[in-house]
């Protein structure tokens, strides 16, 4: 009689909307006991969704893939869009875009199994407590590929996961890239002052002098999570973000009403760092919490005040972290200037199925090189850290 780990029995399905799947049945395969990552959740991805800030119309169709047993319960999950264009991933593949249109291919529409303008590391290869892990993941593995091929599209990118799946992923004809962001890493800090003696005696007191002179206009801090945050306070900040987006993207990519739904089903989640000065906002910071992990999304502000990105963006983060004894801050993509402020260089991984052989080959000579690069990159960087002695795990 076929069971519920009967291979045979499993059914392979998309879902076009999450608020199609069932959010316990999805929470169970992304965030099982013990683990928390905010942005698989149901109400993340919901969220992006509902809000249209990701969605067909911006580009973001959804194309979730679900392994279903015989009951109908479900086992395994990718989330999983059809993209038209390359916006939001934060790994750049515009160029190899260019190239295969060049030789006359077309590279939209894509796959990207990733969450959307979301460079945080975390679990694609979604998978239920108490299931057979391995046989899942290979099956949502081998779905990735099929659909792929099935689709007839030029490729299929899952993005930012973490070294274990990137392996997997390589064994099954995938292209394995890395590049690098920057982490702070709690050595077991009792207080930001217990940070600080880690460093060189210099950029101990860099950081000091940068921490007053962010204040020294009068500026006030906040920060604001769970019942405390207000749509008050998302209005703010959502000016702050639209703004910053205009200048730097031409077009925000996410909607006021997505910080509206995140306000109603994750306010336990998110944590606001807001800047006020004579009355009024004018400046703020979004992060999401993890179980062990504080990750830095977005920032914005309408006046400008010498060190008042780094005050708001990494060092309210990092005292955040250590009073909540995270293990770490994620505080998003790029940006060396992080290093001076504690922040060390770790890994990122993406993994690329590209069925047409020649663009494939083309791509595997570029990404062997790149990662030599990274490699390269990461060490050099890793010497310059302002750490008095190793405190810092390297990625």
């Amino acid at each position: 009689m076929p069971t519920r780990s009967d291979p045979d029995n499993w059914t392979i399905k998309l879902a076009h909307k999450m608020s199609h799947i069932n959010a316990v049945a999805w929470d169970a395969c992304a965030n099982p006991v013990g683990a928390y990552d905010p942005f698989v959740s149901h109400a993340f991805l919901l969220a992006l969704e509902e809000s249209g800030s990701a969605e067909a119309q911006t580009g973001w169709a959804p194309h979730h893939i679900l392994i279903e047993d015989g009951d109908g319960q479900i086992l395994g999950a990718v989330p999983l869009y059809l993209k038209n264009h390359s916006q939001g991933e934060y790994v750049f593949d515009h160029g190899w875009a260019d190239a295969y249109m060049r030789a006359g291919g077309q590279y939209y529409p894509k796959f990207q199994a990733s969450v959307p303008f979301t460079p945080a590391t975390g679990r694609r290869l979604l998978v239920q407590p108490g299931a057979d892990v391995a046989v899942i993941r290979q099956h949502l593995i081998t779905a990735l590929k099929k659909l792929t091929k099935d689709a007839k599209v030029s490729s299929l990118h899952v993005t930012f996961m973490p070294k274990e799946e990137w392996t997997e992923f390589g064994e099954n004809e995938f292209l394995l890239r890395t590049d690098k962001q920057f982490h702070w890493i709690n050595q077991g800090y009792g207080s930001f002052e217990d940070f600080l003696e880690d460093l060189t005696s210099r950029k101990r007191k860099n950081l000091r002098k940068e921490r007053a002179a962010a204040l020294c206009n009068g500026i006030e801090i906040e920060r604001l999570a769970g019942d405390a945050l207000t749509e008050n306070h998302w209005d703010a900040f959502y000016g702050f973000y639209v703004d910053t987006g205009l200048r730097k993207w031409g077009r925000p990519y996410l909607t006021r009403e997505f910080f509206s739904m995140v306000n109603e089903t994750l306010a336990d989640h998110s944590l606001l760092v807001l800047c006020k000065r004579d009355g009024r906002y004018i400046a703020g910071a979004l992060n999401f919490i993890g179980s062990d992990t504080l990750y830095g999304r977005n920032w914005g502000c309408v006046e400008d005040h010498p060190y008042l990105h780094f005050e708001t963006c990494y060092y309210q983060a990092i005292e955040f972290a250590i009073e909540k004894g995270l293990k770490k801050v994620e505080a998003g993509a790029q940006g060396a200037h992080k290093l001076a402020r504690g922040y060390t260089p770790t890994h990122t991984y993406s993994a690329h199925y590209i069925p047409d052989p020649n663009f494939r080959e083309a791509v595997r000579d570029y990404l062997e090189e790149e990662r030599r690069y990274i490699e390269s990159d990461i060490d050099m960087l890793s010497t310059h850290t302002p750490f008095r002695h190793p405190s810092a795990e390297k990625g």
